[in-house]
C-alpha cells in the first residue's frame, strides 16, 4: 500500500474526465492505498505566480507562503497520479500554475549550488499520467507530446532516483466512439488497481 496524491484538473465534475477519475480512485481504494484527492478546481487553487511571489520565488525560508498544505501533501505522497485533459497541446493552465508554483526550491528540488541542482522529491517513487487529447496520436507526437514530456520527463525529475513513471492516453477523445471510451475508463480503473 502507498500514500497517493491524486492529481486532478477539470473544471466540470460532469465530464468524461469525471467518470475516468471515478473509476480511478475505485481502483485505487481496492489496492488499499491511501489516497489523497487534490481536485484543483474543486479546492480553489490559484494558479498565478504573483510578481511578490516570483520575487521570492529562491528564497526558501518564504516561498512556500500561503502554499504550506499543498507542499505537505507533495512530500507525503509515495505517489503522484496527474489526471488532466489537454488543451492546446498543453496541460490546463490550472495544472500548470500548480506546477510552476509548487516545484520551486526547497520543496522540489535544491537550489544550493546552482550547478548542481538536485531533485527532492526523494519519496516519490512512481509517478502515472492519466491524460486524454482532442486530436490523433500522430497530431500530438507531430508536437512531440509536451503533456506526455511533461508526465514522464519534466515531473519524473523531481522524483525518487529509481522512480518510474509511466502514461495513460486517450487520443482523438472528440471522435471516439462510447465503446473506446468505456475500455479506456477500465483501462484506467484495471491499471490503478494494479499499482
Amino acid at each position: 500500500m502507498a500514500r497517493i496524491l491524486y492529481l486532478y484538473c477539470h473544471p466540470l465534475p460532469e465530464s468524461f474526465h469525471g467518470a475516468i477519475r471515478a473509476a480511478a480512485l475505485d481502483g485505487l481504494a481496492r489496492a488499499g492505498h491511501e489516497i489523497d484527492l487534490l481536485d484543483l478546481y474543486a479546492e480553489g487553487f490559484d494558479p498565478v505566480l504573483t510578481a511578490e511571489g516570483r520575487r521570492h520565488y529562491h528564497d526558501v525560508t518564504v516561498n512556500q507562503r500561503g502554499l504550506e498544505d499543498y507542499v505537505a501533501r507533495l512530500r507525503a505522497a509515495q505517489m503522484l497520479v496527474v489526471q488532466f485533459p489537454t488543451w492546446c497541446f498543453g496541460p490546463p493552465a490550472m495544472l500548470k500554475g500548480f506546477i510552476d508554483r509548487l516545484m520551486m526550491p526547497g520543496v522540489a528540488f535544491d537550489l544550493s549550488d546552482p550547478r548542481h541542482v538536485r531533485p527532492t522529491l526523494d519519496s516519490l517513487e512512481r509517478i502515472v499520467g492519466v491524460v486524454t487529447y482532442g486530436r490523433p496520436r500522430w497530431m500530438a507526437l507531430a508536437m512531440q507530446d509536451p503533456p506526455r514530456r511533461m508526465v514522464t520527463r519534466y515531473l519524473r525529475w523531481f522524483a525518487a532516483r529509481r522512480a518510474r513513471a509511466e502514461y495513460l492516453a486517450l487520443y482523438h477523445l472528440n471522435v471516439a466512439p462510447e465503446a473506446r471510451r468505456r475500455a479506456f475508463i477500465e483501462r484506467v480503473r484495471t491499471r490503478m488497481e494494479r499499482l
